[in-house]
């Protein structure tokens, strides 16, 4: 799906720049931004299993006698590893699904997980900026 100015529409470019770490670059014809976000993001979320990082939403129970700040910052992590997209759904399909556990590795996976979610974050928005200023550029050629 093209947009008019001949770029991908920018709801495909989010979708797929989230499910595959990377791919709004791929569909903006930049490979090497592709490649290097995909091995990053997906290196990441697998350290992060390995080391047996927490993925889940925090439950009720943990976060009973915590301030508000504690909170958001608890649930800001669990969307921010929600963002690594396509790693994300993979590590739940495959029945990856680890709560809170006492240890050091475990704050560590936790971290890169958090990390991989931030980091396609950052894809997404390097690929929609360079999508809005291929429009724009276009737009101003045509005036």
């Amino acid at each position: 799906m093209k947009s008019r100015s001949g770029g991908p529409r920018p709801a495909m470019l989010l979708a797929v720049g989230w499910l595959l770490p990377g791919g709004g670059y791929l569909l903006l014809g930049r490979r090497r931004q592709f490649a290097l976000f995909l091995a990053v993001v997906c290196a990441a979320s697998v350290a992060g299993v390995l080391l047996q990082g927490s993925n889940l939403w925090p439950p009720a129970g943990d976060l009973q006698g915590l301030d508000g700040v504690s909170v958001l910052v608890a649930r800001g992590g669990a969307i921010a590893k929600a963002m690594a997209g396509g790693p994300y759904l993979l590590a739940l399909a495959a029945g990856y699904a680890q709560s809170y556990v006492a240890g050091c590795l475990h704050e560590y996976g936790t971290a890169l997980l958090s990390v991989a979610g931030l980091l396609n974050l950052l894809a997404l928005a390097g690929a929609w900026s360079r999508l809005h200023e291929r429009e724009n550029a276009q737009g101003a050629r045509r005036a």
